[in-house]
């Protein structure tokens, strides 16, 4: 698999049994949770987007691509990438893997969109991000 940008992180979870549906598998909107998490954790390491913080991260636009079914057990690593900036946005790329084995459950995009939180619309991209995108 190859995903667009910049790797910038790589967190590792554990499925949890109540992530699975009536089919056996984690819920669709699972996937997205580790995307999401993945993506908290990073900006946090970065000092970014902290709630009390004056500006900060939205999400404007996200998929999925659902690859591989994923069953409890499992320890799941999500990796991070920084792809185009814009003046106000990021493009981020994701992939759902196993911890053991390497398969990709799934790929995952997500637009950040920078805000400044008291007039309640988009601001300049911190550089701090803009260096990390690819070019």
């Amino acid at each position: 698999m190859s995903v667009p940008g910049n790797p910038v992180s790589t967190l590792t979870m554990n499925l949890r049994w109540g992530d699975m549906d009536a089919y056996g598998h984690a819920n669709n909107t699972v996937y997205f949770r580790f995307f999401e998490e993945a993506r908290i954790q990073w900006l946090a390491g970065l000092d970014m987007g902290d709630i009390d913080q004056s500006t900060g991260p939205v999400i404007i636009k996200t998929s999925a691509t659902f690859l591989k079914e994923l069953m409890h057990p499992a320890s799941v690593v999500v990796e991070t990438y920084a792809d185009k900036a814009g003046n106000t946005s990021l493009d981020t790329y994701y992939l759902l893997k196993d911890e053991v084995s390497g398969a990709v459950y799934a790929e995952g995009y997500a637009k950040i969109v920078w805000m400044d939180w008291k007039t309640r619309s988009s601001t300049r991209l911190p550089e701090a991000l803009r260096a990390l995108a690819a070019v």
